[in-house]
């Protein structure tokens, strides 16, 4: 693979500043995003390139000339593409979708738009956000610009890959059960799932409509504060947005000090040496700059998965019912209008989709419900519960965001129950509704490579800001940053 132009590590904040200053263009902006993006193509981080963007350019351009004060002036940004942007396809990573053109823009997408960004293209995925290694995309898997034999994580694998690899310095990804930040972690990026209704899930293809929330990506927290002061906010034709203006802003070191962390007990076991060791180094940071850490338990949170599975699924059931082939999704082949159906959901959705819609319609049918759907809200309810209490003693809970830095490709997707299991230490947030930010933290050697490690830190509904300072904090130390990804950066 090609190495890409040094321009690639430029931040967000600083291709704005450029932009505003008059030092370049939006449409220069674009072009050199463009560029990387065909450098980088190997890694299959894109599934489509925005054919209006060098439109979307000038017209930002014109803005900028008749004295508009655009924050995201001429920001080039990827969009997962379960994100709808007026004409251009919105797939899903499915062949359901393959052709379908949206007719509508997403609140947080044209929030950027109206900001000054320049969508560039759409991010490949784990097909209709299952998955967590971006294997399951119909148009083939995203690669770890870390290690090309490694898979980014799911389901916005598509969104860190191409925010690690320098095709834009920020993206937008959505986090149902750790999707945003799982693939942060195993790429090297920070990652942040904002608190439930921070952020307009109007426009967002729906996957499980309690658990989904959409959030940033982006190589530090200066430039996600530059993203979520944009995308944050109420928004009248999402029912659950909540009226929360944003005020973001990358913390420093002062910022650690008196701060109250508790690690979770419960995600101490089960990690590799690697990842044990770099959140020991993480906490050694905090307290070195003047935080105070303990331990807690959330005894709950064994059953998080499985609580998580039994809500996620049949959510998922209900709202992929729609995909039949004869209102949205491909047509089917068939003499009826059953058989047509049945044809359109087997050729059109994946293995993955197929066993999570089945498993989600099974646990939501007569006699099953309380044994699984109803029950695994009770669990949820108890998550919550035990959050809110630790949050009586600790200001901010951190885990590891994965137990395990990037694996290989190929090596769990013939055992779906271990895959399930990569999302053990992010899925009780999005039961929780709670914001929470996975920071590049350091690295785990395996097979003479060095892989990134992320840590999760974890705040109260709404404190979503705190996460941020956190993060400027650990910025200031030296002990976070996300490095170029080798041979991928220039």
């Amino acid at each position: 693979m090609s190495s890409v132009p040094t321009a690639a590590s430029q931040s967000a904040t600083a291709i704005v500043r450029a932009v505003r200053a008059g030092e370049t263009t939006p449409a220069a902006a674009l072009q050199d995003a463009l560029a990387r993006a065909e450098a980088a193509r190997g890694l299959n981080a894109l599934i489509s390139i925005n054919e209006h963007a060098g439109e979307h350019a000038e017209a930002v351009q014109a803005r900028l000339k008749a004295g508009e004060a655009l924050p995201l002036a001429g920001l080039p940004v990827v969009i997962k593409d379960n994100l709808n942007l007026t004409g251009t396809r919105t797939t899903c990573a499915s062949r359901m979708l393959e052709h379908y053109v949206s007719p509508y823009t997403a609140t947080a997408v044209q929030r950027l738009i109206s900001a000054g960004a320049v969508v560039v293209g759409k991010a490949n995925m784990d097909e209709f956000a299952m998955g967590s290694s971006t294997e399951s995309s119909a148009f083939g898997p995203t690669l770890n610009p870390w290690d090309l034999a490694r898979v980014p994580g799911g389901t916005s694998g598509g969104s860190a890959a191409a925010v690690a690899a320098g095709i834009t310095a920020v993206s937008l990804g959505s986090d149902t059960g750790g999707s945003v930040r799982q693939p942060a972690a195993l790429c090297g990026v920070y990652g942040l799932k904002p608190t439930y209704g921070r952020v307009s899930r109007y426009g967002l293809v729906a996957h499980a409509s309690s658990l989904d929330q959409i959030g940033p990506l982006a190589r530090s927290a200066a430039d996600l504060a530059l993203l979520m002061n944009v995308i944050a906010g109420h928004d009248p034709r999402d029912a659950t947005s909540l009226d929360a203006p944003p005020a973001f802003a990358a913390g420093t070191p002062d910022d650690l000090r008196g701060l109250r962390v508790g690690v979770i007990t419960e995600s101490l076991d089960g990690n590799t040496a690697g990842v044990s060791a770099v959140l020991a180094g993480t906490l050694d940071a905090l307290r070195g700059a003047g935080a105070t850490v303990g331990e807690v338990s959330l005894p709950a949170l064994k059953h998080a998965i499985a609580a998580y599975y039994l809500i996620s699924m049949p959510e998922a059931s209900s709202n992929l019912a729609r995909y039949d082939g004869m209102v949205y999704g491909a047509r089917g082949a068939g003499d009826d209008v059953s058989s047509s159906m049945i044809h359109a959901r087997e050729s059109g959705f994946g293995r993955e989709v197929q066993r999570r819609i089945m498993i989600g319609t099974y646990a939501l049918s007569s006699g099953y419900y309380d044994a699984y759907y109803s029950k695994a809200t009770r669990v949820r309810r108890l998550i919550a519960d035990e959050f809110g209490a630790a949050f009586g003693d600790y200001d901010v809970l951190v885990t590891p965001t994965s137990p395990f830095p990037a694996f290989r490709r190929g090596e769990k997707t013939s055992d779906p129950l271990a895959m399930y299991a990569a999302d053990v230490d992010t899925v009780a947030v999005n039961l929780a509704g709670l914001p929470a930010l996975s920071v590049p933290a350091g690295f785990e050697e395996v097979d003479g490579r060095r892989l990134p490690v992320g840590i999760q830190f974890i705040a109260p509904a709404l404190h979503d800001e705190l996460l941020l300072r956190i993060a400027g904090g650990l910025e200031g130390t030296g002990h976070v940053r996300a490095e170029a990804a080798p041979g991928v950066l220039g």
